[in-house]
């Protein structure tokens, strides 16, 4: 098929040309005196990226998911009581690792559409008078509902029960494009992988632990040899890894995090705000709603969106990608079928989510959903126009200007 096939699933996501290319080297030998030169910086640099001074970054070849075992391998023993918040299938799929390894989790399911709440968390960790819960796991980002849980509220719940239980937070489609702020927010473990807001493939499981966590790993049993943190330590310290990293993701992860810092953070999360109050529109413009059930829980990487009763939306993503050739993300678990996701994070610009946006609509009405065409592209455009930043002064000598310039002249 004819033109290049856009990713507007949330993860993986849309990769640079800038990072394509940084990924593009011969092998390397990782035990070189030269290596530390890459890998140290880049250590340094991914704890800006977490927002920390005090945590210590990990680099795992792997994925989000391994993330989540080395956070618990490395704190927690068999039977350690958990605190963990269950609204989506990535929440869901946690908290099954954790039952896996003989965790004692206290399970607080809610409505696919909302969060985690810090009210809940204080009156359970307030109510743990013998301080038996050793942690409280919440996901930031909810990819599968497109919801986002409050972690500062999270913090404060916490403090206000007077609660010593690790913080661990999956980030995974949250970190890089919506704040997150590991010191202030005293978040003990955080865990992301590459092929959301780093804009890479698939293969990286990126960590942050605290001081408290690295502390709590001299007594945690639970079994760890791969995921291990004191392994990653000692070798990181001079640069290297324990084993084999994936040489060429390295390369593209230091120039994903050169492109995140020439941005600058604040810059990101405003962007990404941005974009995703436009597809909110152009959803409101459709006559359609979010799964996301207010305000207060609409994620800025992903708008999950609701398809009308007798509609099954695998039908709009299956002709989506079919007749147009572009990726939408699928209702997950609880809401397979129901609803369709736009995913709005990485490399991409107003223009580019546009397309997603005509793309969707289309896929919809060919669907059997009664929209109007343009109705929700309109919504966004009037919305991004509103609301974009004034431009900066036009250069001399270029294309407009010889343009303007009469006939014959120089």
């Amino acid at each position: 098929m004819a033109g290049r096939n856009f990713l507007f699933v949330p993860g993986p996501t849309n990769v640079p040309d800038r990072v394509l290319r940084a990924m593009h080297v011969p092998m390397e030998d990782h035990r070189s005196a030269g290596f530390p030169d890459l890998v140290l910086p880049l250590l340094a640099d991914l704890r800006k990226i977490f927002q920390t001074a005090d945590g210590t970054a990990f680099i795992f070849p792997g994925t989000g998911t391994g993330g989540w075992e080395s956070a618990l391998v490395n704190t927690l023993s068999p039977g350690d009581k958990v605190l963990a918040f269950r609204y989506g299938q990535f929440s869901h799929l946690w908290i099954d690792m954790m039952q896996r390894f003989g965790l004692d989790v206290t399970v607080v399911d809610r409505e696919w559409g909302e969060g985690a709440s810090p009210d809940m968390v204080r009156d359970l960790l307030a109510a743990d008078k013998g301080h038996a819960y050793q942690a409280v796991c919440v996901v930031h980002n909810e990819t599968a509902t497109g919801v986002t849980t409050d972690v500062g509220a999270v913090r404060k719940a916490m403090d206000a029960a007077g609660h010593p239980a690790l913080l661990l937070v999956d980030s995974v489609s949250g970190l890089a494009s919506i704040d997150f702020r590991m010191d202030e927010w005293r978040v003990d473990l955080a865990i992301t992988g590459s092929q959301k807001g780093f804009m890479l493939p698939a293969g990286l499981g990126l960590v942050c632990a605290s001081p408290r966590a690295l502390a709590r790993g001299a007594g945690a049993r639970l079994p760890r040899c791969y995921w291990s943190f004191d392994d990653m330590r000692k070798a990181n310290a001079t640069g290297y890894f324990p084993y084999t990293p994936s040489i060429p993701m390295l390369y593209g992860l230091r120039e994903a995090v050169n492109l995140l810092l020439e941005e600058g953070l604040p810059a990101v999360f405003a962007r990404h705000h941005r974009l995703a109050e436009g597809c909110r529109r152009a959803v409101q413009g459709w006559g359609l709603s979010l799964c996301a059930r207010g305000p207060q829980w609409y994620s800025d990487t992903v708008s999950a969106i609701m398809v009308p009763p007798g509609i099954n939306g695998a039908d709009v993503i299956d002709i989506a990608g079919r007749r147009y050739n572009f990726a939408l993300g699928a209702g997950l678990n609880k809401v397979a079928g129901k609803l369709f996701r736009i995913g709005h994070l990485g490399d991409l610009n107003e223009i580019t989510l546009l397309a997603g946006l005509a793309g969707s609509e289309m896929a919809m009405r060919d669907a059997g959903i009664d929209i109007t065409l343009g109705s929700g592209v309109a919504a966004a455009q009037r919305y991004w126009r509103e609301t974009q930043q004034p431009l900066p002064p036009r250069a001399t000598g270029g294309p407009a200007e010889a343009a303007a310039r009469p006939a014959g002249s120089r």
